[in-house]
């Protein structure tokens, strides 16, 4: 060591392992530079995989499996307790069938709602009615239930029921007064009461859960008939007040219709208004009776006009009045005989006989009487037309006048078609009552339901209540359910590691070895000293472990530390160290915690001189160090402790003196200090060649381990893995064993490698 010593070797940085920066790219270039170390670049990923892990919960489940099953025992018990405390309940069920339709035996309408052709709105409501306090209290007054004392008496009260009195207090219930009593028993019943509707069915079941199946039955029945009853007083009673509210309504319709009529008559009598019928007054008829007749009279005015006229240019016989005249027409018939008789006898006689010229005379008389024929004739078209000419005169006058008066009446009658309206309103709303009331009359009289019994309750056998298996099985499941919900809220909030999954999981290191909590009575000393023991054969799996932890194998420098006191770091390092020395290693063990050393507690070694006299110059490597007693390994202790540890860690001594022990032995181990508050451990970090983190089993919490992983992260320190301590496999469900030996251990698969 000496020898080494005085050499004066630096500390190489070629030495150290240089950790890239972080993304793909650094990686990709890490990864091929081949260096033996795992790449720790911020927050590594998680070995195991987010998500539901079953073993996890089963682990906890099997860490709690005590108080599981402790939970699930009292609540059987206090289940089976409390069932045998329970008074046996019978239950009389009656069924009724509630239609949306009841028979339809007088075609009027109905004065309720119709409700029957609604969907599920009409069953709820019948539900509610078939549940409510007034079916309640008309049930307790038909069937006398206030003083039947098997219904609600003392008798009935379990043993349950009197504890619960005496734990909580009797109910305060005035039962000195008839109300008191009824009310108590209303309240009863509707608490005794269910009702179950048949699913896709019409039918509904009313059942009644009591102590006495008799008592249970007969009042079943009585719900029953009692909603009957109650469905057809509510149909009656709405009829009742409807044939009341009409009857009101009419006579105050009727008055308000005399009073209506009464001002329509006399404001008619006042403005001289008479009306023929409802659409047509006297002076409107008149007006219509005028313009008809002034129509005809200028027609006939026209046609006389046209006969006068032809009259008045026409000469002789042209008219057709006069060819028409039977006066004419013998003047004329005559006239041509004695012509006749003239041109007969001229032949015989001269023009101037006498016989001959009174034959002239009378021809020349015939024509003058129809030439006065002929003006009588045309005076009497012309009498004509000038009559009509003058009635078409006067009509048209008459019709002027007319008009005048119908739009003076119709200014007249604007109020009087308002008192008029308003007669018709009250005419037809009396009306419409009056058949109203007539037919509410007629079918209030009809009594119809549409709710029937379907079965009677019976009595029944055997007490639907207490179960025994069912309350028991309720109990155990409510047990359970307690108490897995008890175990994960402790587990939940128990921030501790449990298993090494959480600690690949939570934290990203691998796990190198895992070392038990000895058994009851032991401790971690004497089952080192048993080579045969479960924590000495997991420091040898540890330190076989180490040996696959780089590609060059074994690190030369280690350093061991922990986020915490207590952790089991220098107990883990003393039997690394040990189980090092047993493959033929020569070890070096530093004791770098220089704030409170231990190494020289574990082993035979003094404490006056060690590392901190080496690290302030007033010492030599072959000063400083000293044998453990074990073969192979050689201890530097604390020495004195300095009022300045970080700055002696910090300085170049330390790294020369990793070097020179890298160099003189096989492996060089250092118990550091905690990480966490002290800038100790990182010192040491960044100067080792790999760093061993120890996590206590249920003792160490996560978010200390986060803060101090991140802390030697950023001190450059090449963590290959965690040492998992104190570790209780039997509460979690792992089972370890190594064949012959009666022990626990890691799994029988082999250690997880770490990642490379």
């Amino acid at each position: 060591m000496n020898a080494v010593a005085h050499r004066g070797l630096d500390w190489r940085p070629e030495a150290r392992s240089v950790v890239p920066q972080t993304g793909s790219a650094s990686l990709a270039a890490y990864r091929a530079s081949g260096s033996p170390y795992p790449y720790y670049a911020g927050e590594s990923e998680p070995l195991v995989q987010a998500g539901f892990d079953f073993k996890r919960y089963w682990r906890t489940i099997v860490k709690h499996r005590h108080l599981i099953a402790g939970t699930a025992a009292a609540a059987v018990l206090l289940g089976l307790i409390i069932t045998l405390l329970m008074t046996p309940m019978f239950r009389a069920t009656a069924s009724i069938q509630i239609d949306r339709e009841a028979i339809n035996i007088v075609n009027v309408g109905a004065v309720q709602a119709d409700e029957n052709s609604g969907g599920l709105d009409f069953f709820q409501t019948q539900y509610e009615l078939l549940a409510s306090r007034t079916l309640a209290e008309r049930v307790v007054s038909t069937l006398g239930l206030t003083d039947d004392e098997r219904f609600s008496g003392p008798t009935e009260q379990s043993v349950l029921s009197v504890m619960k009195d005496i734990v909580f207090g009797a109910s305060v219930s005035d039962e000195s007064t008839i109300e008191g009593r009824t009310t108590k028993t209303i309240q009863h019943l509707q608490k005794i009461l269910s009702i179950s509707p048949v699913r896709g069915s019409r039918v509904v079941k009313i059942s009644i859960d009591h102590p006495n199946g008799e008592i249970a039955q007969h009042v079943a029945n009585g719900v029953a008939d009692a909603f009957i009853s109650s469905n057809l007083d509510r149909k009656y009673d709405a009829s009742a007040y409807a044939r009341k509210f009409l009857e009101d309504r009419i006579q105050q319709l009727k008055i308000k219709l005399q009073e209506s009529e009464t001002q329509l008559v006399k404001y008619a009598e006042q403005q001289g208004i008479i009306n023929l019928n409802d659409n047509q007054s006297l002076v409107g008829a008149d007006l219509a009776a005028i313009n008809t007749t002034l129509s005809e009279a200028r027609n006939e005015r026209a046609k006389l006009q046209l006969e006068w006229d032809q009259a008045r240019t026409t000469k002789g016989f042209g008219l057709a009045q006069i060819l028409d005249s039977k006066a004419i027409q013998e003047n004329r018939k005559l006239r041509t005989e004695l012509v006749a008789e003239y041109q007969q006898k001229l032949a015989q006689f001269k023009p101037a006989f006498p016989a001959m010229l009174q034959l002239k005379a009378q021809i020349e008389e015939l024509d003058a009487q129809a030439q006065g024929e002929i003006a009588a004739i045309k005076s009497s078209i012309k009498s004509k037309y000038l009559a009509a000419k003058e009635e078409e005169k006067l009509l048209t006058q008459r019709l002027e006048a007319t008009k005048t008066e119908v739009v003076s009446q119709r200014n007249r009658s604007i109020q009087y078609n308002i008192l008029q309206r308003e007669v018709d309103t009250n005419r037809t709303l009396y009306d419409g009552l009056l058949q109203r009331y007539k037919e509410i009359g007629v079918s209030g009289t009809v009594g119809t339901n549409n709710v029937s019994i379907v079965d009677r309750a019976s009595l029944p056998e055997r007490p639907r209540s207490p179960s025994f298996a069912l309350n028991l099985a309720l109990a155990l499941i409510a047990g359970l359910g307690a108490g897995l919900l008890v175990a994960f809220g402790l587990d939940y909030l128990d921030d501790t590691f449990k298993s090494p999954e959480d600690i690949e999981r939570d934290v990203g290191l691998s796990v190198i070895g895992i070392i038990p909590l000895p058994k009851d009575g032991a401790t971690v000393e004497g089952e080192l000293n048993d080579p045969r023991s479960a924590v000495t054969e997991a420091f040898r799996s540890l330190r076989t472990g180490l040996q696959f932890s780089t590609a060059e194998g074994l690190p030369k420098t280690i350093l061991i530390t922990s986020s915490k006191p207590t952790e089991g770091k220098t107990t883990s390092a003393i039997a690394l160290a040990k189980a090092l020395t047993q493959l033929g290693l020569k070890v070096l063990l530093v004791d770098g915690d220089l704030r409170n050393a231990s190494v020289h507690k574990h082993l035979p070694c003094r404490n006056d001189v060690g590392l901190s006299n080496y690290l302030a110059g007033a010492r030599l490597p072959d000063d400083v160090v000293q044998s453990s007693g074990v073969d192979g390994l050689t201890v530097i202790t604390s020495g004195p402790l300095p009022p300045n540890p970080a700055e002696l860690l910090a300085g170049p001594r330390m790294p020369s003196l990793l070097s020179l022990g890298a160099e003189a032995f096989d492996v060089v181990l250092i118990d550091g200090p905690p990480v966490m508050g002290l800038a100790d451990s990182p010192l040491l970090s960044s100067v080792a060649q790999a760093t061993l983190f120890v996590i206590a089993a249920n003792e160490t919490r996560k978010s200390i381990v986060a803060v101090a992983r991140k802390r030697l992260l950023y001190a450059r320190a090449n963590l290959i893995g965690v040492l998992f301590s104190k570790f209780d496999s039997t509460q979690i469900g792992y089972g370890y064993g190594y064949g012959e030996y009666d022990y626990h251990t890691y799994g029988a698969k082999e250690l997880p490698s770490p990642r490379t």
